[in-house]
């Protein structure tokens, strides 16, 4: 077994924990702007989605430097679902009729979207240090021998 073959495991962990941070980041910035109702161009806020790939592909195409499985982030996609209008005459946002349309950003959704995401990232952790105990143990072994 050579040595990048042993660290394996804990790249995959790894990537996971990462991919995980990052979707964290996302739904907090949804949840920071659910009621952004104008951004830098005027809009309101648009809820925002992270897109992972396995990373299955590349270890069986065997290539270098790569990690051997695992998961990336591949992008950031924006909901495309109808932002809601709700009467709010008082609103600066408010139109003629006194509708304001608001970010499509449900913080129930977010907070389910959050906990699998904790839960993923502590999941992976998990991984990486029932490894790392069984990577102790069997040094353990060896020096016993």
């Amino acid at each position: 077994m050579t040595f990048s073959n042993l660290l394996g495991p804990t790249q995959i962990s790894a990537s996971g924990l990462s991919a995980e941070r990052f979707r964290m980041e996302v739904i907090a910035n949804n949840i920071a702007n659910a009621n952004t109702t104008s951004d830098v161009n005027g809009q309101p806020f648009r809820r925002r989605e992270v897109v992972f790939a396995a990373e299955l592909a590349n270890a069986m195409a065997g290539e270098q430097g790569r990690p051997s499985g695992g998961v990336r982030v591949v992008g950031v996609n924006e909901d495309a679902t109808e932002l809601p209008r709700v009467y709010r005459p008082g609103h600066p946002h408010a139109d003629d009729e006194g509708f304001v349309t608001m970010p499509n950003v449900n913080l129930s959704n977010e907070m389910v979207d959050l906990i699998t995401a904790t839960r993923g990232y502590e999941a992976n952790l998990k991984v990486m240090k029932t490894y790392k105990e069984s990577i102790r143990q069997s040094l353990a072994l060896l020096r016993a021998a």
